[in-house]
């Protein structure tokens, strides 16, 4: 291979690509556990209405399952961790999932058992501050994703 036709840059290192691996396999199987705490803990209080449980388990196999996997093809393929906003990415990414996913649970659980505490405002404000930060972690990948496609 001459050099007009080597790549710009090496393929990713094992090392950038196990972590994310593991991240999926993480968020996989809390997702398949909060699907069954939710079915679960409905069913021993014998609980019929809406609760925030119901949507742990997409929210984890969602943004953490199919995301994860997506980070996984993106990053062989460009080599994302090379960029500044790598790193703030993960963080904001895994911080945002964590606190918002925690928040639902809390919620949720504090629903089916008929707790007045479900509906308190603290819930819902850091609630949203999960979701700002999952907001800025992919606005930081979509700016890493930009300068790869240029390089």
């Amino acid at each position: 291979m001459t050099n007009a036709t080597a790549p710009r840059t090496a393929a990713p290192t094992r090392a950038t690509l196990t972590p994310i691996y593991w991240g999926v396999v993480a968020y996989t199987a809390l997702g398949l556990i909060g699907g069954v705490y939710y079915r679960e803990l409905t069913k021993a209080h014998d609980y019929l209405g809406s609760t925030q449980l119901s949507v742990v388990h997409t929210h984890l196999l969602a943004l953490g399952t199919l995301l994860g996997l997506i980070l996984l093809v993106l990053e062989r393929t460009f080599a994302l961790s090379r960029t500044a906003q790598w790193k703030p990415f993960l963080v904001a990414y895994h911080a945002g999932l964590v606190v918002t996913v925690a928040m639902l649970t809390i919620k949720g659980t504090l629903q089916v058992l008929g707790s007045a505490a479900a509906s308190s405002p603290a819930i819902s404000g850091i609630s949203g501050l999960g979701h700002i930060l999952l907001t800025v972690s992919l606005v930081l990948l979509l700016m890493g994703l930009k300068k790869r496609l240029a390089a």
